[in-house]
Order: C-alpha cells, then structure tokens, then sequence
C-alpha cells in the first residue's frame, strides 16, 4: 500500500499543542505497515482514558482535555486515526474502507494491551470506537459517547449529513480547518485552523478525509452494515456505565444520545449531560466542561 507521511517540520509550534509524539506500526492488510501516531500522557500504570477523533480532525482536537484527564491521575492516549494527522495518508481512496479503519485500531488496543480503558469518542470516533467496545468487552470498563452514533444503514442519516456529504465530494479544495470551523459555535483563530489543515500540506495528504463521508453506512447493502448490526446486539447487553455528553448544538448526531439511552442497559442512571453551546466538535467549543464530565463520570462508577 502507498502512503505519505506528513514531515515532522508541520507539526511544529502549534497553537496549545505541545505533546510528544509516540508511533506504533500496523499491518495495512496488503503485507506492508502503517505508521499509527498516538498521544501518551500520564502515568503508564495508571487505567487509560481513550480519546477518539473523528473527520477530519486528528488528536489536535483533545489538546484543551488532555492535561485535565492527566492532572485528574489518568493515563490519557489520543490516536490519530490512519489517514489522519501525524499518522500515515494511504493514497488511493479504495485503500479506505470502514473495516480496515476498525482493524487498524483494534491492532493498536492489543500492541498498547489496554484495559480496563475508558472510551471517550465523538464523530468517526464513535463508528470505530463503539465498534471496538463491541468485539472487545472484556478490554474497555466505560464509554462516554459525544455527538457520534453507530450507523447500520437501517435509517435514513438526514439532510445534514446528506448535505455534507455532498459537500466533501464535490469542494474542489477540501478545506479542514474550515471544516471544523463551520461545526463549532465559536469563531476559531487562524492558527488553530492552521493546526488542522497542518497534517494535510497538499491535497493529495486529503484522500483518508475526502472517503470518511462515503463510508459512513446508509443503506443496509453498505460492507459495514452487518457488523454494525451485530455490534448493537453486543451493546444491547452492555451492563458496564455508558454516558452520552452531546451538544446542544449538532444538527447531524442530534437526538442519537436519546437512542443510546433507550437501547443499551449501560446508560441506565448515569448523569447524562447536554454540554451547552457546543457544536459537532464540542472539544473545541467546551472542551474543558467535557473533560470535567469524563473525571467525574469515572470517579463516580
């Protein structure tokens, strides 16, 4: 599989982003690696916080959570997805398919051997996270899902998304920054939309964020369906303390915590939360009330 690795000089000086930079390899499915980059804060022995990103952000996206998760005692660990951030950029779009995104994160959870791991995930991040809660039970002790959903293709996904979707394909610059701009409630900096278009120097860097939308499950012919399907029978059963935290402003997850509290057991008691003026990337809007919820949801189960 052909790859890019964005050069190291990218990532220098970002705005609040000052955390050193850990590589694991991971088999890419076609007898090569891939270079997977990962955040690692806080004492190694201590039970890990798994922090999840989704598109087209990348760890850069958990840089106001981190050093509270970390002063709170928690081994924090925030991975950038394939195709993301730090990580390797596979070339041809077909590289990209919502299993091999699963594979390759499910790799990483054993080379790390996680467990007793706490999964905070939003967007993509919930896609694959929840999906490896489902096959991994016996690795994960909680979830704190925020503005995601586990899609099966059983429903239609909304305008929203079909609208961004659409977008994705269509915009001849895919602009990531601007992107994650447009899903906040506050006006970003300009450099902090730099960070985000940092990993992506040319547009050819962009192929992973372009096919993400493309993935996501729509009807119930998509590859991922079944398995999707059969992780909702899994968490249909989960017992273990699940905490939906969405936003109060995401047009495309809205109503997806009122879901997850109806179908999965774990939700029952918890102290869900609406986290105020949030958008769709609610790290950025209220990342430090997220982190507040996550410290206080695992101190208190």
């Amino acid at each position: 599989m052909e790859f890019l690795r964005t050069d190291d000089s990218c990532f220098e000086n970002l705005a609040g982003y000052h955390f050193a930079p850990n590589y694991l390899f991971v088999n890419d499915g076609e007898g090569g690696e891939l270079r997977v980059h990962y955040v690692d804060e806080g004492p190694k022995n201590a039970s890990p916080i798994l922090l999840m990103h989704g598109e087209p952000s990348w760890s850069y996206l958990y840089r106001k959570m981190i050093p509270l998760l970390v002063e709170a005692g928690h081994r924090v660990i925030a991975p950038d997805l394939i195709g993301f951030g730090r990580s390797d950029k596979p070339t041809q779009r077909t590289d990209y398919t919502y299993q091999r995104h699963v594979d390759w994160m499910q790799q990483m959870l054993v080379q790390l051997n996680l467990t007793d791991t706490t999964l905070v995930c939003q967007d993509w991040g919930g896609l694959i996270g929840l999906r490896l809660v489902a096959e991994n039970n016996e690795r994960f002790a909680r979830v704190v899902a925020a503005n995601t959903m586990l899609p099966t293709g059983q429903h239609e996904p909304g305008e929203a998304f079909r609208k961004w979707q659409s977008f994705s394909q269509e915009v001849a610059s895919f602009p990531a920054g601007g992107i994650i701009n447009g899903g906040t409630t506050t006006e970003l900096s300009a450099e902090v939309i730099a960070a985000y278009d940092a990993p992506y120097p040319e547009e050819k860097y962009k192929e992973g964020a372009r096919q993400f939308p493309l993935l996501v499950p729509t009807s119930l012919d998509d590859p991922a369906s079944a398995k999707n399907i059969a992780a909702w029978q899994q968490l249909s059963q989960w017992q273990k303390p699940f905490l939906t935290a969405f936003s109060d402003n995401d047009p495309i997850t809205k109503g997806g915590d009122k879901l997850m509290q109806k179908l999965i057991p774990g939700t029952e008691g918890q102290a869900h939360t609406t986290i105020v003026n949030g958008g769709h990337f609610l790290q950025e809007d209220q990342g430090e009330k997220l982190a507040e919820v996550v410290n206080n949801f695992i101190q208190n189960t």
